[in-house]
């Protein structure tokens, strides 16, 4: 997936700035597929340039201007030709399991900071996408068809935490029963 992909399908879901459009993809996007704002904004350019993207000025007192962008008809277009392209499964690169499997040539209670560590992060992302949840979605009876398929998303980001602590802990534990034994 290119970024241009990510950019059409949040300008799709609602017209922003290239601020606004950036502190998305650093709230909720950014879990998915990361870019920094300097990259957000270059591609910006790219697609307006070649007519993906439409662009409504709106005057600020005492501030420049600024850009509201909206997907334009070849955007669009794009996005609905990228969608019924095949996707391959993603490969995981993954540093904290290869540290665990070397943990066996050195001392393995010594990875056991480190992995409480990634556990409470896990936890407090967990936390952020359950509180998300309850805010964004609290009638789950009454969700359009955007709605849903975002709150499927989200839970596939719940599950996988769940799936990723109970893994930690499990590492935790293995761990601990080594630092004993």
């Amino acid at each position: 997936m290119a970024l241009e992909h990510a950019i059409l399908v949040s300008l799709l879901e609602h017209p922003a700035s290239g601020y606004d459009l950036a502190r998305r993809f650093d709230r909720s996007i950014g879990r998915f597929w990361t870019a920094t704002h300097q990259q957000i904004y270059r591609v910006l350019g790219r697609m307006e340039s070649d007519g993906r993207l439409a662009v409504q000025p709106v005057e600020q007192s005492g501030r420049p201007d600024k850009k509201i962008y909206a997907v334009a008809e070849p955007g669009r277009a794009e996005l609905s030709a990228w969608l019924r392209e095949p996707v391959q499964p993603e490969s995981v690169r993954h540093e904290m399991a290869v540290r665990i499997r070397a943990a066996a040539f050195d001392d393995p209670g010594a990875l056991i900071p480190e992995v409480e560590r990634h556990r409470a992060a896990h936890a407090e992302l967990l936390d952020t996408y359950l509180s998300g949840e309850q805010r964004d979605f609290p009638d789950l009876e009454a969700l359009d068809v955007q709605q849903q398929l975002q709150h499927v998303v989200l839970r596939g980001g719940i599950e996988f935490e769940r799936m990723t602590i109970a893994w930690l802990d499990d590492v935790l534990a293995t761990l601990h029963r080594l630092r004993a034994g």
